[in-house]
């Protein structure tokens, strides 16, 4: 299966995320115009015809699934079913029993349509004697009534690569659709979405994961034990003086990134945890720590934002 990153723009022409062609410029098919007016096929210059090999060709389908974050990290296989329409078996998909498959229209000579000349303009409506086929079988399959393909549910396994994302896109080529009377099948695009996670949560490639840490550790520093979405155990080293927010970066620890062997970031949010349930003797302790005479310097951010909220004040008062 060939693989994709055009997000949710499968189906676009434009192939890209915007799903806009620009290759297509800004002319407009007139025949589209007089198709509109004349309910039939206005024709120009160019065919719009859906046919291929005497058939119809079949339609792209869209599956969405859904996986772990885990199942990201090291790519997985997942099983698919599905209920389309499927290559007949009793005819091999070209919709005739025995050894004559089908004869040329004698109405439309083979083209699929009838052309009529009114004017300056040439009008082309489908042949209403073969459906636009251009052949007729004289013996239909029984089993699919003379379409080449019948329903029925269709059983995969899917491959999923490593660092795939919600909103990427797994292409399988000729899995969707079958032609009518053996013509080309449509493609098969798989979504995934990946599952919240419990602990991590995810930005491209990187990692992020919210750590709660106790006061007396973000204030004298020490180490933490992380894990990883690889599922191995990190020593992390947690500064002297560490702030509520503050972020830690752990290099090529995040998910695989497509196409490459690196692999993406892994960042530690610390959320410093306020003391609660404090004995009376802790809560002396903490109060002969603020009455030290260098506590100010201990807390400079607070104790400058008082002083600036103080200053403000006295300025407005003696204005």
């Amino acid at each position: 299966a060939a693989y994709d990153r055009y997000g949710h723009s499968a189906f676009s022409d434009g192939g890209g995320r915007g799903g806009f062609d620009f290759n297509s410029g800004f002319s407009t098919d007139f025949s589209d115009i007089f198709n509109d007016l004349f309910g039939g096929g206005f024709r120009g210059g160019r065919s719009s015809s859906k046919r291929q090999d005497g058939g119809t060709v079949g339609s792209d389908l869209r599956l969405d699934i859904e996986i772990t974050l885990e199942d990201s990290f090291n790519g997985t296989k997942v099983p698919i079913n599905y209920v389309t329409h499927v290559k007949c078996s009793s005819c091999s998909g070209s919709g005739s029993e025995g050894s004559v498959k089908s004869v040329q229209c004698s109405t439309c000579h083979g083209a699929g349509n009838i052309r009529t000349q009114q004017g300056f303009f040439t009008i082309e409506r489908t042949c209403h004697v073969c459906n636009g086929e251009g052949e007729i079988i004289k013996n239909k399959c029984k089993k699919c009534s003379g379409s080449g393909r019948v329903r029925d549910e269709v059983n995969l396994l899917v491959t999923v690569p490593k660092g795939i994302e919600s909103g990427d896109k797994i292409r399988l080529n000729g899995k969707g659709e079958a032609g009518y009377r053996g013509a080309q099948s449509g493609d098969l695009y798989v979504y995934p979405n990946i599952k919240k996670h419990k602990f991590f949560t995810r930005n491209g490639a990187d990692l992020y994961c919210n750590v709660p840490i106790k006061m007396i550790l973000a204030t004298l520093g020490g180490h933490i034990e992380m894990p990883s979405i690889d599922g191995t155990w990190t020593k992390v080293k947690v500064p002297e003086g560490s702030q509520n927010g503050d972020k830690l970066r752990l290099k090529e620890k995040g998910m695989p990134i497509i196409n490459s062997s690196r692999r993406g970031d892994m960042y530690i949010q610390i959320t410093v945890e306020t003391p609660v349930n404090l004995t009376k003797q802790q809560k002396e302790l903490l109060k002969k720590f603020d009455e030290e005479p260098n506590t100010v310097e201990c807390s400079p951010q607070s104790t400058g934002f008082f002083q600036k909220v103080k200053s403000f004040w006295n300025d407005i008062r003696s204005s």
